[in-house]
């Protein structure tokens, strides 16, 4: 899947576990490009005001060479909701190991009452990138990290319908330069799901959110500048959550991007979730 697609998906598994109750969940998302990726992610509320979340998943790209990139992806945060106000701690790996790999940490302090959630987001991540040899230079490792400092808010701006809006900036702790001497197509392949999509200097975001009886939709608009060589992508989203039974959701999703860095992209997704108590 989409990486940045997961911590949604885990906020969400806080909301499911709420009452000490518990949340598995699933699914699968591909692209017109061929990236296609898998997702495993649950949640159980230790109380009725913590709750443990995690996740797992991988995707896979054919890169413009003929190989195949495959990235493995795994989370973990516990939120504690002290009312009216919260904490939320997170850890996260992701990569290929022969290209690069990341560990990150998060850390979120929120104020949240029934008509408003605000939240300030600290997460630091910890990158190795794998320059591989050319003709006319060795490969190398380079190792550098990244502060990232966002805000977000939830605002209902009616008894069914709320307003969502997020971004975050990112400080390297190395510049970025035009990269002619790395193996390009091995970094910035023509799907949505490249590893270069992660390294970005700056994302930002809104999301609409209508209730329907006891199915929801969500519409997101979000675009973010890549950290390496300044691409933007705009992308759009339209998911449709509803229930197949009284403890089983699904949601269904279609999106399209605008890219400077791998062009114009459709994409879909599909996740079940069963609720516990």
């Amino acid at each position: 899947m989409c990486l940045r697609r997961l911590v949604p998906l885990l906020l969400l598994c806080n909301v499911a576990t709420a009452a000490e109750g518990f949340m598995l969940g699933g699914g699968v998302e591909g692209d017109s490009d061929d990236g296609l990726s898998f997702a495993a992610l649950g949640g159980v509320g230790l109380t009725e005001k913590t709750w443990l979340t995690a996740a797992l998943a991988r995707s896979a790209v054919d890169l413009a060479d003929g190989r195949e990139l495959e990235t493995d992806y795994a989370d973990i945060e516990l939120d504690h909701h002290f009312d009216p106000i919260g904490i939320r701690l997170g850890a996260a790996y992701w990569g290929d190991s022969d290209v690069l790999t990341s560990n990150d940490w998060r850390a979120s302090g929120y104020f949240k009452n029934d008509a408003v959630t605000v939240s300030l987001d600290y997460e630091y991540r910890d990158f190795e990138l794998i320059i591989p040899a050319t003709n006319f230079s060795p490969g190398r490792r380079l190792l550098f990290d990244a502060d990232g400092f966002g805000l977000s808010a939830r605002i209902a701006t009616s008894d069914t319908t709320s307003l969502r809006l997020r971004g975050i900036k990112y400080d390297y702790s190395v510049p970025f330069r035009p990269v002619e001497n790395v193996d390009a197509a091995r970094l910035l392949s023509v799907s949505r799901l490249s590893l270069i999509n992660s390294l970005v200097d700056h994302r930002a975001g809104v999301t609409l959110s209508i209730e329907v009886g006891d199915s929801a939709w969500d519409i997101d608009l979000t675009t973010w500048e890549g950290a390496i060589n300044g691409s933007r992508t705009k992308s759009l989203t339209v998911r449709f959550l509803t229930p197949l039974s009284q403890r089983t959701d699904a949601e269904f999703g279609i999106g399209y991007d605008d890219s400077e860095l791998y062009g114009d992209v459709t994409f879909f997704s599909l996740y079940l979730f069963f609720y516990g108590d």
